[in-house]
């Protein structure tokens, strides 16, 4: 299977957003993408990005993505969160996602990061085997914790 891996660039934001929608589909949430190609362009393309992402492409053609940005850690110091890693569902099996996952691991390598990290569902099943056989480890006793905009609203609200 020929594809390549390089660094996203700003042109690729629309294909981006196809592949947040697909994923967004798969995990049973497909009216929860808010985010719009122009909130990529200006976040992830701007000034000051907030994050990074490398591309699979086939024949001229994003087919997968690896999105990250970089954390600190108060106890590690640099690390990498690896916000998604998606593949179409069509070229999954080829590889695509494991070549995006290596080129992030060598990158944090590279760069000596303490740690890549990233979090996955509980009923992907394949993605949490894929992980575990790779070497990494899924944390149990972690649990992931969010405030939506609604609820920052009313907390700073009630609050003043």
């Amino acid at each position: 299977m020929n594809f390549s891996i390089r660094k996203g660039v700003k042109s690729d934001a629309g294909s981006i957003l196809k592949l947040i929608h697909e994923l967004a589909i798969f995990e049973n949430e497909p009216e929860a993408v808010e985010v719009t190609v122009e909130d990529l362009e200006k976040d992830g393309f701007g000034k000051n990005p907030l994050f990074q992402v490398i591309v699979a492409e086939k024949q001229d053609e994003v087919v997968g993505m690896a999105l990250y940005y970089y954390r600190y850690s108060t106890w590690k110091g640099k690390t990498i969160h690896l916000e998604d890693l998606i593949v179409t569902d069509a070229m999954r099996g080829k590889n695509i996602g494991g070549a995006l996952y290596e080129t992030i691991l060598k990158q944090g390598y590279e760069e000596k990061v303490r740690r890549v990290e990233w979090v996955v569902l509980d009923w992907n099943t394949p993605a949490r085997d894929f992980y575990l056989n790779s070497g990494a480890k899924i944390l149990e006793g972690w649990e992931t914790v969010q405030m939506n905009e609604d609820g920052i609203k009313k907390y700073v609200l009630n609050r003043m």
